[in-house]
């Protein structure tokens, strides 16, 4: 961080990052204001002069200059929205900072901006730091200084300027089993926002986005991205300034009387995760991807190989025999499965969706023995054994239900909202918090489980505590809570993130799990959207990617095994399909798929990530190193060809003047037509499809050439630098 200061009055406060810069003007009576946030500065940049000293005030507006800052607050001559809404009993509803201390913490890289209002007696710290991965993190804590309670409406993670010329704002909506749906918004001088109130991350409305300028692509132009780390309500909002700029808020979304802070009381926001890259939206997604996994809390502290699953819900249901679950698990073993997750239907009553959730312990009908003897199977085949668990959830037909009624979240002389047949607990209490964890750990201390699926099948409605207040909020710190006792208790234990697939995917729950369930939807044509939408913000190691049955459960389409697996291919590998009644064909070629994965892992889930389009229904995306000395390419066709000659597919980011070897891995058969190309891959297999080596120029301009392909097919490329 550097420090200069032109004029008493003002100083200037800078952070910089590999690639960007962020430049603060710091005054002591105010919260400071936004000077810069983009594409990297010099060290000894500075602005030509404080902010004010270059704007004119202009007509019929007020005598003081009031530019973007950090923290702006409402009621004293900022109109557009505010950093914070609050007030004590209908008074005090206008903050004004009178104080300003700027902190800097390790060495320059992060800053605690602290600002105090005397009149309304509150305090409101800004963390902020820059990475070395170019992602600015910013939260706030609001302390309340008065004798009296006040009542918060809005408290942004963080504000962020964007330049005029953001041109598009890219979000992620959908529903079930259909999650990460693009939508592209143009940017104007009307306010865009999204709002969540359900209570977890969403299905519908992802709590991140990417801000385009005109130009930027998948590989090249200034983007900005922006996540917030919270797996519950949130908001967020681009607003048009009046000096042809932009406003980025993002933060919780606050129900009425969620907050109330008591004196001393503090409230602190979940983290805000921003970036800006001169690299495109791959730029982008480079920077988020090393970010996370730097935070990831893997046990031992490191990652290691990504396991292939078997998930059985989607081969048994609740239709669990013990014959045919340890058939399964042997069927699994056959081809190459290394972690073998037990899914619904295992515990005391359950045979489908209606009945025992929250007693959590195994139905003796079904296994007389408890688990213990299927888990040891499973390790004797080879394979860890994982279970899947819905701790959060209470059904009316339960133990626990019949004997705690009081334990679900719920509104006095309103009626229980069921959602798949279940109600929600409230974790926050400190007694519901202990039953969860007890069951959870005679489970984890008495069968050899090295993972859980942690499931959450419903939002939150009626979501009143004992006392008849929300309870959003607290329940999302009481289950990251829970997680952490769970982990604590048992360090070497693996944790999915699952909510009906994909609506609790977020930075936030990263910070306690390891792996997410990107989508109930296992339909290959269906994940490519799905997945590719993902990767903006989250590397491809902790997205949960399965070979699904033909047809699909969720859309009943059908695909070809190859397709079904090369999609699959780069995320963390599972199959959710009944290996045991695959023909014999089938399950070979699955076999030589999970080894393929298990050969190529390491390339897949580590380094960075392109993703691209060649147009005519075909896109790709490539896993390479650093320095592009090694690129994983994989390309699917969702849709039928419309024209007679494949687009070539360029990858612009192959180094120049080197030269790569081509070899072609995929199993897939023969495609449409014959080619000078294909028939040498007929007579010299397919690693001869392609000349042997490439140079990365002409591959990056005019591209690699493919072959014709059928609709929904996969294929995959290894290219590899040749030393000079």
């Amino acid at each position: 961080m550097s420090t200069h200061a032109p004029e008493a009055s003002a100083n200037f406060t800078t952070l910089h990052g590999t690639h960007t810069s962020v430049v603060l003007e710091v005054r002591p009576g105010e919260a400071p204001l936004w000077r810069y946030w983009g594409p990297r500065l010099p060290d000894n940049c500075v602005p030509l002069a404080p902010l004010r000293d270059g704007r004119a005030i202009p007509p019929s507006s007020m005598e003081f200059d009031q530019p973007l800052t950090v923290a702006p607050t409402f009621g004293v001559g900022w109109y557009m929205q505010s950093a914070l809404l609050a007030h004590r009993s209908g008074q005090q509803f206008a903050q004004q900072f009178t104080h300003c201390e700027v902190e800097t913490l390790l060495t320059g890289k992060r800053i605690a901006i602290h600002l105090t209002d005397s009149v309304a007696q509150l305090r409101l710290t800004l963390h902020m730091a820059l990475d070395a991965h170019d992602v600015l993190q910013l939260s706030s804590t609001l302390a309340n200084d008065g004798p009296d309670v006040l009542d918060v409406h809005w408290l942004t993670a963080g504000t962020v300027p964007l330049p005029g010329n953001a041109q598009a704002v890219r979000s992620y909506t959908g529903q079930w089993a259909n999650e990460f749906q693009l939508q592209v918004d143009s940017l104007s001088r009307s306010t865009w926002q999204r709002e969540n109130r359900r209570g977890r991350t969403s299905h519908d409305s992802f709590p991140g986005a990417v801000v385009t300028t005109p130009g930027s692509t998948e590989h090249v132009g200034t983007v900005y991205g922006a996540h917030l780390a919270w797996s519950g309500n949130h908001r967020q909002a681009i607003e048009w300034l009046h000096d042809g700029q932009y406003q980025w808020q993002m933060g919780e979304w606050l129900a009425p009387g969620e907050v109330r802070l008591g004196a001393g009381e503090r409230l602190q926001t979940p983290t805000l995760f921003a970036s800006c890259s001169v690299q495109g939206l791959n730029g982008l997604a480079a920077n988020f991807h090393a970010s996370v996994r730097s935070r990831l809390p893997w046990p031992g502290g490191r990652m290691r190989p990504r396991p292939v699953h078997l998930n059985t819900w989607e081969a048994v249901y609740f239709d669990h025999r013990t014959d045919d679950i340890r058939a399964l698990a042997e069927a699994a073993a056959s081809v190459g499965v290394e972690r073998f997750v037990l899914d619904d239907g295992w515990f005391q009553g359950r045979h489908s969706d209606r009945a025992a959730l929250g007693d959590w312990w195994p139905d003796p009908a079904k296994y007389p023995d408890g688990l213990q003897p299927l888990a040891r199977h499973v390790n004797q085949l080879g394979m860890e054994f994982g279970l899947w668990v819905e701790p959060e959830m209470v059904n009316p037909d339960s133990q626990l239900f019949l004997t705690h009624p009081d334990w679900a979240l719920q509104l006095e002389s309103r009626p229980l909202l069921t959602m798949r047949n279940q109600l929600v607990l409230d974790v926050a209490r400190p007694e519901v918090a202990d039953y969860l964890f007890a069951k959870l750990h005679a489970l984890l201390s008495n069968v050899p489980i090295a993972y859980l699926k942690w499931d959450m099948n419903r939002d939150l409605t009626t979501a009143g505590d004992a006392l008849g207040r929300p309870a959003y909020r607290r329940f999302v710190h009481a289950l990251y809570a829970l997680v952490d006792r769970v982990r604590a208790a048992h360090p070497q234990l693996e944790i999915e993130s699952c909510a009906s697939g994909g609506a609790r995917l977020d930075m936030g729950v990263l910070a306690h799990t390891h792996r997410v369930w990107t989508s109930d939807c296992n339909d290959a044509l269906s994940r490519v959207a799905i997945q590719r939408g993902a990767l903006q913000f989250l590397p491809p190691e902790i997205l949960g990617a399965h070979i699904g049955p033909a047809p699909a459960h969720t859309t009943g389409r059908s695909q070809s095994l190859n397709f079904r697996a090369g999609v699959a291919l780069s995320g963390h590998l599972g199959i959710e399909a009944d290996v045991r009644h695959m023909s014999d064909e089938d399950r070979m070629a699955l076999g030589r798929w999970v080894g393929m994965y298990k050969q190529l892992r390491n390339r897949l889930h580590t380094g960075q990530v392109w993703l691209g389009e060649v147009g005519d229904g075909v896109v790709w995306q490539a896993h390479g190193d650093a320095g592009a000395s090694e690129i994983l390419l994989l390309v699917y066709r969702t849709t039928p060809t419309t024209h007679r000659n494949t687009p070539p597919l360029r990858l612009p980011m192959l180094r120049p003047a080197a030269h790569y070897t081509i070899e072609r891995l995929d199993p897939t058969p023969p495609e449409w037509t014959s080619s000078p190309l294909n028939d040498a891959a007929l007579a010299a297999g397919a690693q001869a499809a392609l000349p042997p080596t490439a140079h990365g120029a002409w591959l990056a301009a005019v591209g690699l050439p493919l072959p014709r392909m059928y609709a929904e097919s996969a294929l995959i490329y290894r290219l590899r630098f040749i030393p000079q």
